[in-house]
């Protein structure tokens, strides 16, 4: 399973890419307009940090003017990927996209039909919201099973990009589940190495090396 920090915190995604463990980058106008930052110059900031995908959003809500967001995002990093709604008309920009061989994120997917239709438009990834789906008293991880079960069934190209994580538990359940892609917080990635009882243990191994009153260098 890649995994992709969902962020527009560059300090924190340069620390992230210094473990070696970070596949990408997913953004949208919220994380950005959080920051106070100028919305390209932060885009082009991340594409730089990270060899891997950067979803970067447009915000035109008509295929045309999608297209040509696109084109200005593009234009930011040889990884940027185009992240755009789950609309129809997003969805026709996608095909459009995916035609002239750019990738693209297709997001706020909150159906297994709506992930068939972002997968016949060529989508390089489908983001399901599985925590929003959570809040309103549903299983996201429904969602994904689903998902993954119709992009078998018709070997689907479109990688399944599991959005809107909250907790390590939801990592867990996508990677059980062969979801290909997790993206999540800087504070989630982090989670996913904590436990108490290896602190436990190096406190324990720490105490012990200390009595000995040697030094290895």
């Amino acid at each position: 399973m890649k995994f992709f920090a969902d962020t527009a915190d560059t300090a924190e995604i340069a620390l992230l890419a210094e473990t070696g463990l970070l596949d990408g980058v997913t953004t949208n106008p919220s994380l950005i307009a959080k920051s106070g930052r100028n919305f390209l110059e932060v885009i082009r900031e991340i594409a730089a940090l990270t060899p891997g995908p950067v979803s970067a959003e447009v915000v035109a809500s008509d295929k045309d003017g999608m297209l040509r967001e696109a084109e200005v995002l593009r234009k930011l990093g040889d990884n940027i990927c185009v992240k755009l709604p789950l609309t129809l008309a997003g969805l026709a920009a996608c095909k459009a996209l995916s035609d002239d061989g750019v990738m693209t994120n297709v997001t706020l997917c909150f159906s297994a039909n709506q992930a068939l239709l972002a997968a016949k438009a060529g989508a390089t990834f489908i983001s399901p919201f599985v925590g929003r789906l959570d809040d309103i008293g549903s299983d996201g991880m429904i969602l994904i099973e689903d998902i993954k079960m119709i992009y078998d069934n018709y070997a689907f190209d479109t990688e399944i990009l599991v959005a809107s994580v909250r907790h390590p538990i939801h990592v867990l359940q996508a990677a059980k589940l062969g979801a290909d892609v997790a993206t999540m917080p800087p504070t989630v990635i982090r989670a996913l190495a904590s436990h108490p009882l290896t602190d436990k243990g190096l406190a324990a191994f720490d105490a012990d090396w200390a009595k000995t009153g040697q030094s290895i260098l």
